[in-house]
């Protein structure tokens, strides 16, 4: 019986330390102004225009190597 009022203690000091931190971080968050959104708005835009490119980049180079391939197929 100990060790189960044990564990469960040990689980709610856990969980109320990682509520509490989670609450610390989004009352930080929250103080953010109208520079901190522009960068913050700039930054997903520069992620997402990167993850366009990668894309774009290895899609054409698949194209290359399928085309290279056929090319030595066909030559035999």
């Amino acid at each position: 019986m100990v060790y189960l009022v044990l564990a469960a203690t040990v689980v709610v000091s856990v969980l109320t330390v990682a509520v509490t931190v989670l609450v610390g971080r989004q009352r930080r968050r929250m103080d953010s102004g109208p520079e901190a959104r522009r960068i913050e708005a700039t930054a997903s835009r520069g992620v997402r225009d990167a993850r366009r490119l990668a894309h774009a980049q290895q899609h054409f180079n698949d194209a290359g190597g399928l085309s290279a391939l056929r090319d030595r197929d066909s030559r035999s």
